[in-house]
């Protein structure tokens, strides 16, 4: 027989296991609503997406025209076959802060993360648990068409070996928290720098015009340095974030092309805060005229 003492305890034990329980439940629906958010603002929903009106949300397949041939973007559903369902959390992590696949394949810079380098391990694991959280869908990505002198595995390593350096954000101290938190959006997390900075002849992202605008896979991308003629000097703060909310830009122009996406499919999901950051951090950098390009 249980004798009294022994029936309360088994009772505390009990309520203890059912609470810590709960707490885990509750403790990962809240990392993944956190990375929910994390994964429209890096952009993953817009470049993982397929240009086409039956395509599945994350399932690859979006076509990248550069300079050295085209690039299809991967499935990163959790499929175990297509996608990253078999990747653990270093495998994630690795991929994302140095370029390097499960199988220790090094990754073309198409793929960003040489901007994807500074987010922080807690942001990633996020972003993964929200990834992992969805229906797994089996589809098959092609294979890059690439230049012919472009050797796969050792183009990429030597790509790296020249222009990457891995490394985490940093927060400025003489700096106060919006301007930080806008610095570290739109260098890392929406890596903006990807699209609106020139690139020189290898590829290689142009550090002395950043976010000076460029000619990305045939379309023209704007100058968003605060410029008065040549930038978005003469937008405000608000001017800025009312854009990244639904597209309209002070003229009351709408955007179209490939930001048209990132209005829906990233930065549009970001709170206002956010965005106000984003727009403060773009307000403080230097200034950059697009026509001494």
């Amino acid at each position: 027989m249980i004798n009294i003492a022994s029936k309360i305890n088994y009772e505390k034990i009990l309520g203890a296991v059912l609470l810590m329980t709960a707490f885990s439940v509750f403790a990962d629906q809240e990392t993944i609503k956190r990375g929910a958010y994390l994964t429209y603002a890096a952009g993953c929903i817009t470049c993982h997406t397929e240009q086409s009106d039956d395509a599945m949300s994350l399932t690859g397949g979006r076509a990248m025209k550069t300079p050295f041939g085209m690039f299809y973007t991967p499935n990163i559903t959790p499929d175990n076959e297509t996608g990253i369902g078999a990747w653990s959390d270093d495998d994630f992590i690795r991929a994302l802060q140095h370029g390097v696949s499960p199988t220790g394949t090094h990754y073309f810079p198409s793929f960003p993360y040489a901007s994807y380098t500074g987010i922080a391990r807690q942001d990633l694991l996020a972003i993964k648990a929200y990834l992992f959280s969805l229906a797994p869908v089996n589809k098959e990505v092609g294979k890059h068409d690439l230049a012919w002198f472009i050797p796969s595995g050792l183009a990429a390593w030597g790509w790296k070996a020249l222009n990457f350096k891995p490394g985490r954000f940093q927060p400025d101290s003489t700096k106060g928290e919006s301007w930080n938190r806008g610095a570290y959006l739109v260098r890392h997390l929406g890596h903006c720098g990807e699209c609106h900075t020139a690139r020189n002849v290898i590829g290689a992202l142009r550090r002395e015009a950043e976010l000076g605008g460029s000619n990305f896979g045939g379309e023209t991308v704007p100058n968003i340095t605060p410029h008065p003629v040549d930038g978005i000097g003469r937008w405000s703060e608000n001017d800025i974030e009312y854009f990244l909310e639904i597209g309209m830009s002070p003229d009351g122009d709408f955007t179209g092309s490939s930001m048209a996406d990132v209005i829906d499919d990233n930065t549009s999901h970001l709170t206002r805060k956010d965005r106000l950051a984003i727009a403060a951090y773009l307000k403080s950098i230097p200034e950059f005229q697009s026509s001494s390009q």
